[in-house]
């Protein structure tokens, strides 16, 4: 299998983010506790350490915190993102003006730590499945304002991303399928309304309902709530479909207890909202000492 490569955050994108979080945190005035207590021409260094296992995400949003407050701030990174680290790694050295490095700390640790939390629960969930096909992919679950930073961490952490809104793919759920008025009728309306590069996929919770789907046609279907026996039953109906296969999701009570047994009954894709809204954050501690 071909190794994707790990993702890259474009610089538009992480400064505007993390602008607007030092905005927030500095407030009217500023940071009047930094400019009460120490010099403008005092100059510091910083270690940044994981105190825990991990897998670290969001080394960019780190170095933007840093740079945007001060750009005089030197800002190394010692490892990657989407590296494993141990306790007592050294993640980063900074260096520069030590009121810069004081505003900068706690907007750059926020994101440091929140995002190789989820890149590390991933983890673990993906090295879980890792002896079968499936690949645990995350949802729209996320914290407003942080979708596409949270799905970059997932994705270090060895996950894929679902669709990241309402316009890059179609999705038709239960209350899509109960107004439209019925499976085959909402697949025949988005298949009318999709340009040609827009992929379809529909929610089903029984066998019944995803007979319906193969016979309609679909680019995935979501299958919701099925427990193991019932999913690899509908595996089996999948690869006996005449017109060839369609990838396969499964979602619902999805947990590191469950992942395991769902993913060796031959499904494509686990979604879950756990990675994301559920993941504790990695214990991150910058030290710092006047240079």
């Amino acid at each position: 299998m071909t190794r994707a490569y790990l993702p890259e955050l474009p610089q538009l994108m992480v400064e505007d983010q993390v602008r607007a979080a030092l905005i927030e945190d500095l407030g009217r005035a500023g940071d009047i506790t930094s400019n009460a207590t120490i010099g403008p021409e005092k100059q510091a260094t910083a270690e940044m350490n994981s105190r825990e296992a991990g897998v670290i995400a969001g080394l960019p949003l780190a170095a933007a915190a840093f740079r945007l407050i001060d750009p005089a701030i030197r800002f190394e990174a010692l490892v990657g993102d989407g590296a494993r680290v141990e306790p007592g790694t050294m993640i980063a050295r900074i260096s520069g003006p030590a009121r810069g490095l004081l505003s900068a700390e706690r907007v750059a640790l926020n994101y440091l730590m929140h995002l190789s939390g989820i890149a590390t629960h991933t983890a673990r969930f993906a090295d879980a499945i890792a002896h079968t096909q499936a690949k645990v992919t995350c949802t729209r679950k996320t914290i407003p304002g942080l979708r596409s930073v949270e799905k970059y961490a997932v994705r270090c952490g060895g996950g894929s991303s679902h669709r990241y809104g309402l316009d890059d793919a179609i999705l038709i759920k239960d209350n899509h399928i109960a107004v439209a008025g019925g499976i085959a009728e909402a697949l025949k309306a988005a298949k009318a309304f999709a340009g040609h590069l827009v992929r379809i996929e529909i929610e089903v919770d029984t066998l019944a309902q995803f007979a319906e789907v193969l016979a309609e046609g679909a680019d995935v279907c979501l299958l919701d709530n099925m427990g193991p026996d019932m999913l690899r039953q509908a595996v089996a109906m999948n690869a006996a479909r005449s017109g060839g296969p369609i990838t396969l999701e499964a979602s619902g009570n999805v947990n590191l207890d469950t992942i395991k047994a769902i993913a060796e009954t031959g499904v494509d894709f686990i979604s879950t909202s756990k990675i994301t809204m559920a993941a504790p954050t990695l214990d991150i501690g910058l030290d710092m000492a006047i240079g």
